[in-house]
């Protein structure tokens, strides 16, 4: 054997090798494992299967592009399944898998996490008495390069990143997703819900008219869990700035830094107080900015700091408005030197210095990270039987994002409009500072200026942050707030006429 040919061979053996490897770091694009289970809910046992796996998702010209990877929970010993409702749930980010809701709020297994929601060891998982299999069945759908799921590059060309990466593109391709897993599991006839938190209030904001208008496809709800409303959030305006003042204040009252007459009181006696002055004195406040009085500017800056925690030379020092992050980072910072958390004001962070405009890292994300990844990974290993060496991304690369032609909170509206059946939820958090609980209310009294859908749509608010679920108190009552809503809006055999 030649020298040659002795390099020719090695070279392929490699190469062979590093095809298996790929080939293991992938995973095909229609799978299915089924595992059978039972978990007590509110005192009753519900049998169950969980099937897990992946579904394509087709290009135009009918050739893959992507798999998504999802979880179905199924409730067992039913003759028919036509009357049974589906809650297809999301997560946001953009870029987060759907492991958040899955494991730690309607699935029927939960985090080892303390009552308030930090983690413990030994990191896993248990059984969910709060979870809501047993009002419906539930679908946690991962979009692409989050969780499992991923793109399928065609042969000779890079992955068209514009098809999956953008408010519009996400909505249109998940759309034609659904319609086939609703297709080939059978439940055309069952009344459905979407759920989306964060991101994923947009998300599904934007599907509840898509699967309407492009897939047929009518809805009974529509969830939005600390929903993100970019027509909010992305404004530098006298409103939005103006909105985040009863976050400030509950997250105030939470680490007891508002006046006694104020930090005496329960919170949920406080905020209609703060939510007045919000709008009745802040707004009009910040509308005029630098032509403001002096004298008024300072008064304004008195109880700005009274509300919120902060000093009168805060506002002062920062024309009034005081971001996000500057509260994060100032709120505890002359009394026990901690910054808070962004989407959760419970959670406390260390930075390097005391100075300066943000914290250095979220330290409510870095907690829930902690006890989240072990705990999903083990799940699908462990209790589902779902083995592979692909990466769970918790958060995926889906950069560039278009954020283009947002007109989701509006095709709600439609999609309301045209199916009288379609009842909605907003719930949120208190001290979620990342997407306020005012900005939902906001959003909610802005999504139908007519006022004539107002009876369909409902807001609860709970003594947490942005995933209200991890506090053992408010999973509970969320959870009531949903089985109650999903119960609350069926048809009753009722047409769907006005």
């Amino acid at each position: 054997m030649t020298k040659k040919s002795v390099y020719l061979i090695l070279f392929l053996s490699f190469w062979g090798l590093t095809q298996i490897t790929a080939q293991e770091l992938s995973l095909a694009s229609n799978s299915e494992v089924t595992t059978q289970h039972q978990v007590t809910i509110k005192g009753n046992l519900v049998a169950y299967s969980a099937t897990t796996g992946t579904q394509p998702v087709w290009g135009e010209d009918g050739k893959e592009i992507a798999y998504l990877h999802y979880t179905y929970y199924k409730r067992n010993g039913l003759k028919s399944y036509d009357e049974r409702p589906l809650l297809i749930s999301f997560n946001g980010g953009p870029g987060s898998a759907s492991v958040w809701m899955h494991l730690a709020y309607t699935g029927p297994r939960i985090l080892n996490i303390d009552d308030e929601g930090f983690p413990v060891q030994p990191y896993g998982f248990k059984e969910n008495p709060y979870s809501v299999l047993d009002v419906c069945d539930i679908i946690y759908v991962n979009p692409v390069n989050t969780g499992y799921s991923r793109t399928i590059p065609l042969t000779g060309k890079e992955v068209d990143k514009t098809k999956f990466f953008g408010i519009n593109a996400d909505i249109k391709y998940l759309a034609e997703w659904i319609n086939t897993f609703v297709t080939r599991a059978g439940r055309w006839p069952s009344p459905k819900y979407l759920i989306g938190e964060s991101y994923g209030g947009t998300r599904v904001a934007g599907l509840a008219l898509e699967l309407q208008n492009k897939q047929w496809m009518y809805l009974n709800g529509v969830i939005l869990v600390s929903p993100a409303d970019y027509k909010v959030l992305r404004q530098d305006n006298p409103v939005s700035d103006a909105l985040n003042i009863p976050y400030y204040a509950a997250s105030a009252w939470y680490h007891k830094k508002l006046p006694p007459d104020l930090q005496s009181k329960d919170l949920e006696e406080i905020l209609p107080e703060v939510e007045k002055f919000a709008i009745e004195e802040a707004i009009p406040t910040f509308v005029t900015a630098g032509f403001t009085e002096i004298a008024k500017k300072r008064e304004m800056a008195n109880k700005l700091a009274r509300y919120t925690g902060l000093s009168y030379d805060d506002f002062m020092e920062n024309n009034l408005v005081v971001s996000p992050s500057y509260f994060w980072k100032h709120l505890l910072k002359d009394s026990i030197g901690y910054n808070v958390g962004r989407l959760d004001s419970r959670y406390l962070g260390i930075d390097r210095k005391l100075s300066g405009s943000s914290p250095d890292y979220n330290a409510e994300l870095t907690s829930w990270l902690h006890s989240f990844t072990p705990a999903i990974n083990h799940y699908f290993r462990t209790e589902l039987n779902f083995k592979t060496d692909v990466k769970y991304n918790m958060f995926g690369d889906v950069s560039p994002w278009n954020n283009e032609n947002d007109n989701t909170r509006d095709n709600l509206r439609q999609a309301m409009a045209q199916n009288p059946y379609l009842k909605v939820l907003f719930q949120s958090g208190y001290y979620d500072g990342a997407t306020t609980y005012f900005n939902a209310k906001y959003t909610m009294w802005q999504l139908d200026p007519s006022g004539r859908l107002k009876d369909r749509m409902s807001f609860k608010g709970y003594r947490s942050g942005h995933m209200m679920y991890l506090r053992k108190e408010d999973l509970a009552k969320s959870t009531d707030d949903l089985r109650q809503f999903i119960l609350g809006s069926q048809s009753g055999g009722k047409p769907a006429k006005y």
